[in-house]
């Protein structure tokens, strides 16, 4: 129960690596109110794993806005963010469009920075400091061929982390991220049906190949997170500040 008494909202929770934190965060005994722009899918995992279901679109202040304000009324108040929402794309450097670009930067570095500033703002008045956990990914680590925009959301939020958690730790407020490798799932179907149309493979053979790359030997599994989004948000890790932290079965190394 090492998050007794806390409370936190997650966002991008109605399914996949955000349930999992949110089901995680519930057995440690925090209360959690979990966000996604998909209303009804939010509102039955709210309902399927007993936590508070926001509406919220991270690329709309004011529904971010009102996001923080309703988790904020449900639990009385904020100590931990988890900033999970987050859109894939590719295309070769040629193909890229303006309207991926501009999706991809609008969720992935606008909605973190600005629900992490709408909580922060929070945690700031409030005066009892809090965590805020960002998540990466080993694709902000370096780049891919046909990954680029991605990419570079994912090294944006990573300098994010660093920036936010250098200024926001004065109020104690500790910022730091996880870098997840490539990690099964349904979000991994669709990014395989991606690569299918781009390199000419046959459905499944690139989340194959990317899962036997893994030292491990496997892909991740949200469950594989877990661990790493409960320390990050315990008293263990109150003297770790402005880190990214990669849980990817060894294939980055910094």
């Amino acid at each position: 129960m090492r998050l007794q008494g806390k409370t936190a909202l997650i966002t991008g929770a109605a399914r996949g690596i955000g349930r999992a934190f949110a089901e995680a965060y519930i057995r440690e005994g925090a209360r959690v109110a979990i966000a996604d722009i998909n209303e009804a899918g939010v509102r039955a995992t709210a309902a399927e794993i007993g936590a508070h279901p926001v509406v919220m679109d991270v690329t709309d202040q004011s529904s971010i806005d009102a996001g923080v304000a309703d988790a904020v009324a449900a639990l009385g108040h904020l100590d931990i963010l988890v900033n999970n929402a987050a859109l894939f794309d590719l295309a070769p450097i040629v193909d890229i469009t303006r309207d991926s670009y501009d999706r991809l930067f609008a969720i992935n570095v606008g909605g973190t920075l600005f629900t992490m500033q709408a909580v922060a703002r929070h945690m700031i008045d409030r005066g009892q400091g809090g965590r805020i956990i960002n998540m990466a990914s080993q694709a902000g680590r370096r780049g891919e061929p046909l990954v680029a925009v991605y990419c570079a959301t994912k090294a944006a939020v990573i300098s994010l982390t660093q920036s936010a958690g250098l200024d926001l730790i004065r109020h104690g407020i500790n910022v730091n991220a996880i870098a997840p490798g490539v990690v099964d799932g349904e979000h991994w179907d669709g990014v395989d049906a991606k690569f299918a149309e781009y390199e000419g493979k046959p459905r499944g053979q690139k989340k194959a190949e990317v899962g036997a790359a893994v030292p491990f030997g496997r892909m991740g599994t949200a469950a594989d997170l877990t661990g790493m989004a409960i320390f990050l948000a315990s008293p263990e890790a109150d003297y770790i500040v402005a880190q990214t932290y990669n849980v990817d079965g060894g294939n980055w190394m910094s």
